[in-house]
C-alpha cells in the first residue's frame, strides 16, 4: 500500500519533468532562439523574419531531421540520443549545418545580432561535441542556459524571468535519469560561459 502511494505521488512530478524536457528541448530552443532574436533586431518583423527562419532552419530542423531519419533507421535510441556513443556523429553533422547557416548569413549580410545568436549554438554545439567524446554533458542544460543568457543581454535584467527555465531544465533530466546532477550543472557551466563571451562581443 505505501509503495503504490509513494508510486502515484511520483507521477504527476514524472509528467512535469518530461514535459519540460520535450518543450524545453535543445532542438526546440535552437528554432525559437534565432527566431526570437532575429525579428527583434530587424527593422521590421518582416524584414527580419526571412532571416530568423533561415537561422532556425540550418540551428534546428535539418540538424533535428537527420536526428529523426537515425531514429527511424534504428541507428539512435531515440530523439533525445541517450547513448552517449551515439551522439558524435549527428552533434557533428549538426555542427555542419550550423556553420553552412553561419557562412550564408555573412555572404548575405544578414543581422549581426542574429548572426551572434547562430555562433552563439555554433559554439556551445563544439563545446558539448568535444565533452562528449569522453563524458555526458547535459546538451538540455548548455542550451537552456546560453539561450537564457542571450535573452537577458539582449533585452535585459526583465528576461532573468528565464533563470528559473534553466533550473526546471536541469531538474527534469534529473528526475528522467538521464543525466546526474554534476552533469546538468556542467552543461549550465558550459552554456553560460560560451554564450555570454560570444554573445556580447559578437552583437
Amino acid at each position: 500500500m505505501t509503495v503504490a502511494i509513494s508510486s502515484q505521488a511520483r507521477r504527476p512530478a514524472h509528467r512535469v519533468a518530461r514535459i519540460a524536457t520535450e518543450v524545453f528541448a535543445p532542438a526546440l530552443l535552437a528554432a525559437v532562439m534565432p527566431i526570437v532574436v532575429g525579428t527583434a533586431s530587424a527593422p521590421s518583423i518582416r524584414e527580419g523574419l526571412p532571416w530568423a527562419l533561415t537561422g532556425a532552419l540550418f540551428c534546428a530542423v535539418i540538424p533535428n531531421s537527420l536526428i529523426w531519419w537515425g531514429v527511424r533507421r534504428g541507428r539512435l535510441t531515440d530523439h533525445h540520443i541517450r547513448v552517449r556513443e551515439q551522439r558524435r556523429t549527428p552533434l557533428v553533422y549538426g555542427l555542419l549545418s550550423v556553420i553552412a547557416g553561419i557562412a550564408l548569413m555573412v555572404s548575405f549580410d544578414a543581422p549581426r545580432r542574429l548572426l551572434a545568436m547562430v555562433v552563439v549554438m555554433l559554439a556551445i554545439g563544439v563545446a558539448v561535441t568535444v565533452v562528449n567524446l569522453f563524458w555526458k554533458l547535459s546538451i538540455h542544460a548548455a542550451v537552456a542556459a546560453g539561450s537564457a543568457a542571450v535573452l537577458v543581454i539582449e533585452f535585459g535584467p526583465t528576461l532573468l524571468v528565464s533563470v528559473p527555465v534553466v533550473a526546471l531544465v536541469g531538474w527534469s533530466r534529473v528526475r528522467l535519469g538521464e543525466h546526474t546532477t554534476g552533469q546538468v550543472l556542467a552543461g549550465t557551466i558550459v552554456g553560460l560561459l560560451v554564450a555570454v563571451p560570444t554573445f556580447g562581443l559578437l552583437r
